[in-house]
């Protein structure tokens, strides 16, 4: 993606199934954001549901990714599958929402619903901010707002041919840790049911495939969202602010300790 591209040209790419690369952040802190929004990023999406912030830091880094110099639009995962929660989100100036714990169509039909207004929908009006970066008109919003649901759960993995059918749907967006789980892991990294974590992923980014619309997953590293997108996803993320500044802090750490002795 260029610099300064708009909310619309990037859901024009994620609805052509074009690929996209974004970064995830937890943290409170619009300067961080201000800094990867420059790094070359397509998006910046920002965790309302296990993120470290509220109301306030999600709209502060929303800001923060909107300045000069930026390359990334912001996404929100939303806290829940809410009216409330996905319009404040989108009322800030998300150009998209990921929706967590989809388990079926009906869910999947809902979070549309909630990011389209009326009649398509039932979005309240009050684009308080959106309004700057998107358009203060219905269409424009429809047009610019992007909807991804997430495939983590044992439901959501059974019922992911239906769910990719639903309506309005941009895309589905996998979370490996919570999938993870779903399918019998002991942990959210457990690698004894790796054969079995594969063939779902197959079987969602099919699924995604025949339905055409996009499909994105959850990286811990940037290696793993190449392998991801080679397989055929369309976007990736890779995982997350918080996690990465304790590892560089520790490699650094490490290196100072070992060139002491």
């Amino acid at each position: 993606m260029s610099a300064g591209r708009t909310s619309a040209q990037f859901t024009a790419a994620l609805r052509n199934r074009e690929q996209l690369i974004g970064y995830w952040s937890l943290l409170d802190s619009p300067i961080a954001a201000e800094r990867l929004a420059r790094v070359g990023y397509d998006y910046l999406a920002f965790d309302a549901q296990h993120g470290l912030f509220g109301y306030q830091g999600m709209l502060n880094n929303l800001l923060a990714t909107d300045t000069k110099g930026s390359t990334a639009v912001g996404l929100v995962r939303v806290e829940a599958n809410d009216l409330t929660y996905i319009g404040k989100a989108l009322d800030a100036g998300a150009t998209g929402v990921i929706v967590p714990l989809i388990d079926n169509a009906q869910d999947a039909a809902d979070a549309v619903s909630a990011v389209r207004y009326p009649p398509l929908g039932r979005r309240s009006y009050g684009p308080m901010r959106s309004q700057l970066r998107i358009g203060p008109n219905p269409a424009d919003a429809h047009e610019q707002t992007a909807v991804l649901a997430m495939i983590e759960t044992a439901d959501g993995l059974a019922n992911v041919e239906e769910i990719c059918a639903t309506p309005g749907l941009d895309g589905i967006y996998v979370g490996p840790s919570d999938l993870r789980l779903a399918i019998g892991g002991a942990t959210s990294t457990d690698p004894s049911v790796q054969e079995e974590f594969e063939q779902a992923l197959t079987r969602v980014r099919k699924a995604a495939e025949a339905a055409g619309i996009a499909a994105g997953i959850h990286n811990a590293d940037g290696a793993g969202a190449a392998r991801r997108l080679a397989e055929g996803f369309t976007f990736a993320t890779v995982a997350a602010d918080v996690v990465h500044l304790q590892q560089i802090a520790t490699s650094h750490l490490e290196a100072a300790r070992g060139g002491a002795r």
